[in-house]
Order: C-alpha cells, then sequence, then structure tokens
C-alpha cells in the first residue's frame, strides 16, 4: 500500500499548461507590449496569438477524454470501491453519513445509465460524500497526470509557473516559477498575482479559469500581473515546453549578524525527485547557524517523498499511524547534512498547509526539533488507501490518523504553530517577509 495525503482540490496549485493539436494560425498579430523574450524553438517563426472567441468558448473541463468505460464495468468498478470504503474508512461512523443509503443513490444512478465522463464525475461526488475533505477519486487521464507530478517528469508548454487559487481575491498567486520558462524570462517572481490573461479573468463567479492560459507552442499571451504592493501591469510571453519538476527555493536570509541561515521552500511532497534537491542544498548551505523550512504552501502528496527529508532532521519513533484494526510505528534512520540534525529549526505553516505538510511540519514540533511559525494548518491529516483499478483510476480514501510520539495531539483540527502570524501569499515579497522575520527572532537572530 502507498501511503498518500492529498493534494487539497481547492488549494491545489495549477501548473499552467497548453492545449495540444493544431496551432492557431493568427499571422504576426500585433501584441502590446511586445514579448521581451522569443524563445529558441520559436525564433523565426510567426507568433500566433488565441482568437478571444476561442478563449472564451473554453471551459473548465478535462482537456483528454478517459476511455469509454460501459455500465458492466462501471459497476463492478463502483461496487469494488463501496466495498473496500466500507471495510477501511478511517471513521467508522462515516462521520454522521447514512453510508448504505449513500451506496444504493449512487449505484441508482450508474443502473439508470451514464456515460463515461459521467459516471466518473458521479463516482467523484459518491467520495466526496465522506466529508473528511481528504478522500477523492481519479478518472484514468487524472491519476496518470498525478503519477507524471509525482514523478518529476511534468513536460510543460506555456507559463511554467506554480498557481495557487485565491477565489474570494478573483486572482492565482505564484508559488514558484520554473527556471528557464516563459514566466521566468518575463520576470514573474513568487508572491506575484496574475488577473487575467488577454484581457479575460483568471477567476470569475467563483470558477478558476486556468485554461485562459491555454494555447499552442509559440502563441502570446498578455498577462496583467500585480506584485505585492504594486499597481497591476500588463506583461508579454510567447509560451514553449519546459520539462521541470517542481521547483523548490533554497536561499541564505541576510542577517544583520553575520549569522548563516537558510531558507528552503517546499511546494509539497508531491514530487519523488524533491529530497535529492533538499539534500543538495543542505549540502551547499554548509553548516548553518538556523534553518527556516517553508511550508505554508505545501500541498502534501506522498510518505516516500516525506520520509526522507524528515530524516534529515530527525530520527527514531516520531508515532504511529492508527486505523480501525490497529497500528504501525514510524521510524526513522537519521541521514546527517552538515549540521541538519540538530541545527535550530523554524518550519513556516498556514491554513493552506495540508496533509503530509502538516504532518511533517507536526511531527519536528512533537519531536522538539522545530517551533511552528504562521496560522493552524488545514487539518486534512489522514493518511489514504490507494486503489489502482485495471483501467488506470485510482480512489484514495482515508485510512489512517497520525499519532505524534510525544504530545499525542490531535491534528484533525490542524496543527497550532508556536507563534502566530497572520499574513496572506499575495501580500508580502521575501525581503519584507513576516514569517520569515518572526523565525529570525525565534532564531536569535536579526
Amino acid at each position: 500500500m502507498q501511503s498518500f495525503t492529498r493534494l487539497s482540490r481547492l488549494k491545489t496549485p495549477i501548473i499552467l499548461l497548453l492545449l495540444s493539436g493544431p496551432a492557431f494560425q493568427a499571422q504576426q498579430a500585433r501584441i502590446t507590449p511586445p514579448p521581451s523574450y522569443i524563445p529558441p524553438v520559436c525564433q523565426g517563426k510567426p507568433i500566433s496569438v488565441v482568437p478571444r472567441e476561442v478563449a472564451l468558448a473554453q471551459t473548465p473541463r478535462a482537456i483528454k477524454t478517459n476511455p469509454p468505460i460501459d455500465q458492466t464495468d462501471q459497476l463492478q468498478m463502483f461496487d469494488t470501491l463501496a466495498k473496500a470504503i466500507g471495510a477501511v474508512y478511517l471513521y467508522p461512523d462515516f462521520n454522521g453519513l447514512d453510508w448504505p443509503s449513500v451506496v444504493v443513490e449512487y449505484r441508482k444512478k450508474i443502473m439508470n445509465g451514464l456515460d463515461t465522463e459521467a459516471f466518473y464525475k458521479e463516482i467523484g461526488t459518491f467520495v466526496s460524500k465522506l466529508g473528511d475533505e481528504h478522500s477523492y477519486f481519479d478518472s484514468p487521464v487524472k491519476a496518470a497526470e498525478h503519477e507524471t507530478t509525482l514523478a518529476g517528469q511534468e513536460k510543460l508548454v506555456g507559463v511554467g509557473s506554480l498557481f495557487n487559487p485565491l477565489i474570494e481575491k478573483k486572482r492565482v498567486v505564484i508559488l514558484a516559477v520554473i527556471p528557464d520558462s516563459a514566466a521566468d524570462h518575463a520576470g514573474l517572481k513568487q508572491h506575484d498575482s496574475l488577473i487575467a490573461v488577454d484581457g479575460l479573468p483568471m477567476v470569475e463567479n467563483g470558477t478558476v479559469y486556468r485554461q485562459r492560459t491555454l494555447g499552442p507552442e509559440c502563441s502570446a499571451a498578455v498577462l496583467t500581473v500585480q506584485s505585492p504592493g504594486q499597481p497591476p501591469r500588463e506583461v508579454t510571453l510567447v509560451r514553449y515546453q519546459v520539462s521541470a519538476a517542481a521547483p523548490i527555493y533554497a536561499r541564505l536570509v541576510k542577517t544583520s549578524d553575520s549569522s548563516r541561515i537558510g531558507y528552503i521552500f517546499l511546494p509539497s511532497f508531491f514530487d519523488v525527485t524533491i529530497p535529492g534537491r533538499v539534500k543538495k542544498a543542505l549540502e551547499d548551505f554548509g553548516r548553518l547557524d538556523g534553518l527556516i523550512i517553508d511550508n505554508r504552501m505545501n500541498t502534501g502528496g506522498a510518505g516516500r517523498v516525506v520520509w526522507p527529508i524528515l530524516s534529515y532532521f530527525t530520527s527514531g519513533n516520531v508515532g504511529k499511524f492508527v486505523n480501525r484494526t490497529g497500528t504501525r510505528p514510524q521510524l526513522i534512520t537519521p541521514v546527517a547534512i552538515n549540521n541538519s540534525q540538530n541545527v535550530p529549526l523554524v518550519v513556516l505553516v498556514s491554513k493552506d498547509t495540508v496533509s503530509y505538510g502538516e504532518i511533517f511540519s507536526g511531527i519536528l514540533q512533537d519531536m522538539g526539533r522545530a517551533r511552528l511559525v504562521g496560522q493552524t494548518t488545514a487539518g486534512h491529516t489522514e493518511t489514504l488507501h490507494d486503489m489502482t483499478f485495471p483501467n488506470g483510476a485510482r480512489a484514495w480514501i482515508a485510512q489512517e490518523r497520525f499519532d505524534p510520539i510525544n504530545s499525542h495531539a490531535n491534528w484533525k483540527k490542524g496543527v497550532k504553530p508556536d507563534r502566530e502570524v497572520l499574513a496572506d501569499w499575495d501580500a508580502f515579497t521575501f525581503d519584507n517577509d513576516p514569517g520569515v522575520a518572526e523565525a529570525l527572532k525565534l532564531l536569535g537572530h536579526r
């Protein structure tokens, strides 16, 4: 069984992709402002644009379609899933839900006839009825996309930035910019907000229109961007493919007392290449006087990504996973990188810290290895039972909770920080980050 914790449905970062297929052939359209960078693959080629009527016609739906599934196979998949939920779901009262009635209701929907896409949509709704905001279902297409992300093999054709939606503010905010991407060459930075593309809003009536960034390679997009504390501006970039893993940021924090304080931003634990890159960052830092790990936008991921990173900072029995029938301990074998096993630590957390982002932060706090700064986390701390179906569809069902070794705290309502700092991700830059400033105080530096 693979141990996963889920990427939050509304808070999942968006990697902006482009539609594949025939390119739009608008010839050398007048674009204002002109792009500052033309990638080598597009030099000497006409720069196309996505016609406004095409952009408006796009709707928030999967770009790829799933293989057809007939009613017999639909029922077999549904029955297998319903039986598994009944057997392994962490909460035996199903959070107060009349689960047998829900099973009957959704089986009847399938019996009445559903096409392939409608079936997968209904199965997703069926699992979400559990109400833990953590269990979820992926169609074969979506499951394949997640596996690509986990392998660190995302192939991007387009903007090349990791985003988080801010529904209430009608924008998306940049978590990280992929090196050598269109966004990188256009000067986009962490904490910048993307408000519109070609004059069309990224968030409208509560819906995130990430597809409004889509278009063929060598097409141009005029982005309305706003940096913290600055007025909106327009930036034109030319889309092209970038193959890259989820970016992390590792840097030294400037201090007035010449201390060596490291900073590592972790966007998720859903990429198996991240432990190696954290290890490289710690090697490059050398011995540190303190380290700040930024999990404020960490959306969770897989245990096989979390445990190697945790091993750089602590060791031994850190707690146990508890399910309906038993427990299993979580043991960490230490891996020392310079002074990583005893360097003073502060971990930044927020309401957007989810799943294994929460468990990782909570363990370091519980073990006395780190103090937490920020906001109480989301409280989605169950690990998930992974069900893979023959056609590639997958379901993740909340199966275990984590019991920390010392405090035995219940993290269902979130992990609480030692020092509370309230700050929206789009309201500051690294240089005036209130979380980093508070972390420096706790570390005894300035």
